[in-house]
């Protein structure tokens, strides 16, 4: 008898078959916290070891990696995407301070490929491996009609958990600390709209090649380079050097200045230095293309740093050679001032925090 769910663009079967293609992936991010095994209506996670905190805080995040799949879906590389996915969820929870727990995911899609979901399955996996959490479930739901065979979304959110006493934010920023950036791996998995967008407007394709991007390699290859994942290299330099870092910004949607702003105190403000970095080639190149210096670009994209920390002064230097040796460039970029001064041009608080005041200033090295 035929099946009307199938009939009406619904493939149960290969649904059951992607989950069996990435149960193993999956399993891989299990410890022995987790309860269960893949497929249940619920993920469990054994919490017992919080009765050894004094006051336990969950921390909770939850993202999306926005038009770059739009990258991935047009080139047919969808083994990445996963990570960006990690990134943007996973890296947000270690910002206050919280070590990740547990992760979730959700892919929507026209139709259910199981080869690409499980590759998609399989990068997300593999962020959670080397960010220490563990994938416990997730969804993935077939949407014909409302998505194209071969379009699809993916979302995630995570939770960890910090000591109260711990825990990072713009109330431990003293004055005289110092903002310590740490490099991206580019483009990270913001400012997509603007990059298709600008590609669109001068006929560049996905599959096109362009010198400044590296022989033998697509324009849609560089584009969907992963998001560098920080959480464990952080955790470790929290755990080595407790007290030295006071706050840390995730560089995402809403640029450089705006992001560090929402981890200062009221009354703080600091101007990062353009001369200290100079930004990867690939915003460079974009930008030329847009017809707009790089500098127009700093509230769209990361500009090639990932992560700020905002650190004791007398700890800055044990912060950075701590970072460069985890495999994490880093490099300082201002201080923070409580001195009085007008604040024309800085960017004050974002996204509904009333945070400090940030403004780039100079130029870019290189």
């Amino acid at each position: 008898m035929p099946n009307p769910y199938a009939a009406a663009g619904v493939d149960t079967a290969a649904g059951d078959l992607a989950v069996e293609l990435m149960k193993s992936a999956v399993s891989a991010t299990h410890n022995a916290s987790v309860l269960g095994g893949v497929g249940g209506f619920a993920g469990l996670y054994d919490v017992s070891f919080l009765k050894d905190f004094e006051r336990p805080l969950l921390a909770t995040s939850t993202d999306g990696v926005g038009t770059k799949v739009a990258i991935a879906q047009a080139i047919d590389k969808h083994d990445t995407i996963g990570q960006d996915l990690v990134g943007m969820v996973v890296d947000d929870i270690v910002v206050v301070g919280a070590k990740p727990l547990f992760m979730t995911d959700y892919i929507a899609c026209g139709r259910v490929v199981p080869n690409r979901i499980a590759d998609i399955v399989a990068g997300i996996a593999r962020g959670c491996s080397a960010t220490g959490t563990a994938l416990v479930g997730g969804e993935t739901a077939e949407h014909p009609g409302l998505l194209g065979p071969d379009d699809y979304d993916v979302a995630g959110a995570a939770t960890g958990v910090v000591e109260a006493d711990r825990q990072l934010g713009a109330h431990l920023v003293e004055d005289g600390d110092v903002v310590v950036a740490i490099e991206s791996s580019g483009l990270h998995s913001n400012g997509y709209s603007l990059v298709r967008h600008i590609l669109s407007t001068k006929g560049v394709g996905y599959t096109d090649q362009l010198p400044e991007f590296g022989a033998g390699v697509s324009v849609g290859e560089a584009l969907l380079e992963p998001t560098r994942l920080y959480t464990a290299p952080l955790l470790d330099l929290l755990e080595a050097q407790p007290g030295a870092v006071h706050s840390l910004s995730h560089v995402t949607g809403g640029g450089i200045a705006a992001n560090l702003a929402r981890v200062l105190p009221v009354g703080t403000w600091v101007e990062v230095d353009r001369a200290t970095w100079t930004p990867p080639s690939v915003f460079r190149v974009l930008a030329d293309m847009a017809g707009t210096p790089v500098e127009d670009t700093e509230g769209t994209w990361n500009l090639g740093i990932g992560m700020f920390a905002v650190v004791a002064a007398s700890a800055a230097d044990l912060v950075v050679a701590a970072l460069g040796a985890a495999g994490l460039p880093a490099w300082t970029v201002g201080a923070i001032s409580t001195s009085a001064r007008g604040l024309d041009g800085f960017e004050q608080g974002a996204k509904g925090v009333d945070g400090g005041a940030v403004r780039l200033v100079g130029s870019y090295a290189g």
